[in-house]
């Protein structure tokens, strides 16, 4: 009898044990979700107004940012400016051998509007935890054609952050990470979302 209590007593604490792993993951999850959301969203509005955390910056002689030049003519997105073409244009390493195709899309409307609506769709979906499936593998298609934008990679022949941004957005999707500290039980019990499972 003492012998099954010990026993029921390991296996209580096993279970009370995984319990606490598996909900410190789902945090863990749920906070790397949201960081790369904010991150998404981030790029999205500084690239729309001209932030200055990267465009709208002031630039001094020193190479030091010196001020920002909120709503930048020809910077910001809403003010004639043009969330591809530097980066397009500029970004692309000589040795790459996708460089004429990805110079040729600088600054058209139409990347500039996919690249826009890619930035802010996947920072809603991973900010608040819905339409993960759709929202992780946009996210991941984004970070694969930065990641051939950028080669060859100046500091590791394979893994730089575009690919393990790409990792990180494999991982939130088969880890639900949209449950936890989000809206995803919520959002995969709407109609139209059960009769479509990509949008989950």
């Amino acid at each position: 009898m003492a012998t099954m209590d010990r026993h029921h007593a390991s296996t209580d604490l096993v279970s009370s044990t995984d319990t606490g792993r598996a909900a410190g993951f789902d945090k863990a999850l749920a906070a790397l979700r949201i960081a790369f959301g904010v991150t998404f969203l981030w790029a999205f509005l500084d690239k729309l107004l001209a932030l200055g955390f990267s465009t709208g910056a002031v630039i001094g002689k020193d190479g030091a940012r010196s001020g920002i030049d909120f709503f930048a003519k020809d910077g910001a997105w809403l003010n004639g400016g043009s969330p591809t073409k530097g980066f397009l244009t500029f970004g692309v390493p000589a040795h790459n051998p996708f460089q004429s195709t990805f110079n040729s899309m600088a600054g058209d409307t139409w990347v500039n509007v996919l690249f826009m609506a890619g930035l802010l769709g996947v920072g809603l979906a991973l900010t608040f935890g819905v339409a993960m499936r759709l929202g992780t593998a946009s996210g991941a298609l984004m970070y694969l054609l930065m990641w051939t934008a950028s080669l060859p990679l100046e500091n590791n022949p394979v893994i730089d952050d575009h690919m393990l941004g790409l990792i990180s957005m494999v991982v939130l999707a088969l880890g639900y990470a949209g449950n936890t500290w989000g809206f995803g039980k919520q959002w995969s019990k709407i109609g139209l979302v059960q009769k479509n499972g990509f949008l989950r």
